[in-house]
């Protein structure tokens, strides 16, 4: 017979699935509720922890840490600005026990880790030792989780509905492979199973941006149980403590990546445990920005592709969501409406020189924002925040697609800018240099085509054409749909600069000489040519088949998917190339990396189904347009400019 407790808290947050039941008789504040009707999921949805019956309440530092954690979370105990606090805690076990505790200077403040191992951060499932693994039960009847006693899971489910090639069947293998368990359940995919890497640094961790093509691949063969699990355990991780050098971030921000770690509690007893990294081990230390809008986005695509919405609506996934937005949305001293971030902070996480307002962020920004409005459950508590994403995504619409976008017309107008012009009629609002037009762009750009600049801030202009950030622009409909086919027409026209002898550079052109000096730091990984400094990146051709399958234009993504599938299983799967073509294995480049792996599989499918792959994309919303609160037309100060993005699309 195993212990069971739980402890209900009256909202739905943090550690949503460690939840200890206790008698509001034992309550040292008998005015709080065991439950509320606002939280009737947990008693039938949720599994509960248990101790083991042989050490019903010895209890390490590690599971005191988390206890206290959790009721000073429930009772609202004082940070560090209050004086400390002594009082009793009981626990009720299922079996009428009662233990009793004391919390003494239970405060939100950072505790030291100095002498516990550095494990007091990591997320141990249930807070105690033995405790059951996570249980979600799958929607769908025909997935078969088959394991074997080496622990190795192979997620697979019957017979596919379409023919597969023997690269594919390959591929799948590979990614099957690649599938990381916690407690028995599949919970994501390493970023690389290269056996021959013998110091895998991180890439033998769970990385939320790469398993987003991973988790499309599984939803589309019908398999969901894996994307769930990783959406709830993701979920969990959110919550917990992320610090560097004494100092942390906002709730809400989700984690770059976690491990799969065994840790001893005692002599006898062993438990898997997920160890996150929010950034404090990344190179840089810099927070993973783009993490919580891949999960936003991940968390829409789960429910358009089974078609169960039920976790969306579930009341910690509702908060989750509401914390990744609220941390978002929150005012600061920027002017624009786009997402200020430092360098990094996104799939070129190394020092390149996108700080400030890169096309990427505000792509999936924008993306994560038209999903959270989607699925947020409309009640009293959510209109502000309703509001508050819609007055955001009429604001960032206009302000990408009239200050970001380029083509012959608006390089000619940028030639002839005026600066410093100080009014509220001013042209040139950034006070733009022309002098910045880099020479390359004068002969680069097509008569027909144009793209999405890579950064706008003040007297600076990054001309570099961001591939991520531009068809990430036209799958969620950012860009107006003129300017998304002319992204596609400018794909075309200039083939071998972005697509060469391997899909896709994942930026173009490369820095070199002085600018790759001043602007990496001299990184010898991102040379010119190489890495994120303009390599050619496989993973890419997902989002570029969505984009072309969205603007009518599959031959494209047809001719791009049949190149890669002619090199990457010759090449072993690799995580990107390098050269001005992409001629070349990338000189530091992983063997079997599952996002190129992942990317193709998606790529196939969706060119297979393109039913399946419009529910994965956005049409123009024109009520958008028609939002704005600057209230310039009431004061008669200025006429607003809101209007010029109708007139742009119905151009």
């Amino acid at each position: 017979m195993m212990n069971t407790i739980a402890l209900i808290r009256n909202r739905a947050m943090k550690s949503i699935r460690r939840i200890l039941i206790s008698s509001r008789n034992s309550s040292p504040f008998p005015s709080t509720p065991a439950y509320s009707d606002h939280s009737p999921f947990i008693a039938n949805n949720l599994p509960k922890p248990c101790f083991n019956h042989h050490h019903p309440m010895q209890m390490n530092r590690l599971q005191m840490h988390r206890i206290k954690g959790i009721a000073r979370n429930f009772f609202g105990l004082p940070s560090s600005n209050f004086a400390p606090l002594s009082m009793p805690f009981s626990l009720i076990t299922s079996d009428g026990d009662v233990s009793t505790f004391k919390f003494r200077n239970c405060s939100t403040s950072v505790e030291t880790r100095g002498h516990d191992n550095n494990f007091e951060r990591i997320y141990v499932q249930g807070g105690m030792n033995n405790v059951k693994p996570l249980v979600v039960e799958s929607s769908h009847e025909d997935v078969v989780d088959e394991r074997n006693l080496g622990g190795e899971v192979n997620v697979s489910v019957g017979k596919s509905k379409w023919e597969e090639s023997e690269v594919e069947k390959q591929a799948w293998k590979l990614l099957q492979g690649a599938v990381v368990t916690y407690c028995g359940n599949p919970v994501g995919t390493v970023a690389a199973n290269d056996p021959g890497d013998k110091l895998p640094l991180n890439y033998d961790q769970v990385f939320l941006r790469d398993f987003i093509p991973s988790a499309l691949a599984f939803l589309l063969r019908g398999e969901s149980e894996i994307v769930k699990n990783f959406l709830l355990h993701t979920l969990q991780l959110q919550s917990w403590e992320k610090t560097v050098d004494c100092y942390s971030p906002g709730q809400g921000l989700m984690p770059a990546s976690f491990k799969v770690r065994s840790v001893a509690l005692d002599e006898d007893n062993h438990e898997e445990v997920l160890d996150p990294d929010f950034g404090e081990s990344a190179i840089g230390r810099v927070a993973p920005v783009d993490s919580g809008l891949w999960w936003i986005i991940l968390l829409r695509a789960y429910g358009k592709l089974t078609g169960d919405c039920t976790l969306q609506e579930r009341a910690d996934v509702q908060t989750g969501l509401k914390m990744i937005l609220n941390l978002c949305l929150t005012d600061g001293f920027d002017m624009f409406p786009s997402l200020l971030v430092t360098d990094g902070s996104c799939m070129i996480d190394r020092r390149m020189g996108i700080h400030g307002h890169p096309l990427e962020i505000q792509a999936l920004f924008y993306s994560a924002l038209r999903c959270s409005r989607e699925m947020l459950v409309v009640t009293e508590g959510t209109n502000n925040l309703i509001r508050a994403i819609n007055n955001r995504l009429s604001a960032l619409s206009f302000h990408i697609r009239e200050y970001y976008w380029v083509d012959m017309k608006k390089m000619n107008e940028i030639y002839r800018y005026k600066t410093e012009e100080y009014s509220m009629d001013a042209i040139n609002k950034f006070n733009i240099y022309p002098e910045q037009i880099p020479l390359w762009l004068m002969d680069w750009i097509p008569e027909e085509g144009g793209y999405l600049i890579g950064n706008l801030q003040p007297a600076h202009m990054d001309f570099r054409f961001f591939t991520l950030g531009n068809f990430w622009s036209i799958v969620s409909s950012l860009g107006t749909p003129r300017q998304n086919q002319a992204i596609l027409n400018l794909v075309e026209a200039k083939w071998d600069d972005l697509v060469g002898h391997m899909p896709l550079k994942i930026c173009y052109p490369a820095l070199d000489n002085e600018e790759w000096r001043i602007t990496t730091g001299c990184d010898p990984k991102n040379t010119p040519w190489s890495y994120h400094n303009g390599g050619s990146w496989p993973t890419l051709l997902w989002q570029f088949t969505l984009a072309c399958i969205k603007m009518g234009r599959i031959e494209l993504a047809q001719k791009a998917v049949a190149l890669a599938e002619k090199r990457l299983p010759v090449d072993s799967w690799p995580e990107y190339y390098d050269t001005r073509t992409g001629k070349f294995i990338g000189k530091q480049a992983r063997m079997y990396q599952t996002w190129t792996i992942a990317g193709f599989l998606t790529s196939k499918m969706l060119l297979k189904d393109p039913e399946m792959a419009s529910r994965l994309f956005w049409e123009e919303d024109y009520e958008l347009l028609d939002i704005c609160v600057c209230g310039l037309s009431k004061n008669g100060r200025k006429r607003c400019s809101r209007g010029a993005a109708r007139s742009q699309i119905l151009v």
